[in-house]
């Protein structure tokens, strides 16, 4: 079960993402969720405040997950980079509509909140990557020290241009396949792909 301020958060994602921040009204907003527009005022004060709000959330996520991943000794520094390659791409596939928000918010938001908080968060996972390199390097599992910022662009940058061209390439390979059998290849192969640019990168060798 999803709480009433979730709830709101969803809706307003949804119609965010299909109209952006300026063309998305509070009473859209309270339609699309079943409150009353009050509501929205209630929990979030405003509908910047809201659309504030949503950013964290959803950034935060991701910020809980990688802090568990450089915790866990039962997983060399290879396996903890695989999993945040998983993490990340489930979470670019499942969350379409917050990461084409967020692709729009990084080229035209004037927000100054959402603009540290972006670039907060994008720090903390170059942080994560680089302690992560630098422990794999001293223990061996990696023989390569790539710019960690490139590291960064690659994985992100890779995923964000595959996903938005999604349609191009099923057009392009002429898949006649329904769009959830379609995603599930894509995705794995995304994954895949991005695992094994990784790999040289890094200079990993999974069975030296």
């Amino acid at each position: 079960m999803i709480s009433k301020e979730e709830n709101i958060l969803f809706a307003a994602e949804k119609l965010f993402a299909e109209k952006g921040f300026e063309g998305t009204s509070t009473r859209e907003i309270a339609k699309s969720a079943n409150v009353n527009i009050s509501m929205i005022s209630y929990y979030f004060g405003s509908k910047e405040k809201l659309y504030e709000k949503l950013v964290e959330y959803r950034m935060s996520e991701g910020q809980f997950f990688s802090k568990d991943i450089l915790e866990r000794t039962d997983i060399n520094e290879w396996e903890k980079i695989e999993k945040i390659v998983d993490q990340f791409a489930g979470k670019v596939r499942h969350n379409k509509c917050f990461y084409r928000i967020m692709q729009r918010e990084q080229l035209y938001t004037e927000n100054p909140h959402i603009v540290e908080f972006l670039k907060e968060t994008k720090m903390g996972f170059i942080a994560m990557y680089s302690k992560i390199l630098e422990s794999g390097l001293e223990k061996g599992v990696f023989t390569k020290n790539p710019p960690i910022y490139m590291l960064h662009s690659t994985v992100s940058g890779t995923l964000f241009y595959a996903s938005n061209a999604k349609e191009m390439y099923k057009e392009f390979l002429n898949d006649t396949d329904d769009e959830d059998v379609f995603d599930e290849k894509y995705y794995t192969e995304l994954n895949k792909h991005i695992k094994y640019l990784l790999k040289d990168l890094l200079g990993y060798e999974e069975n030296k």
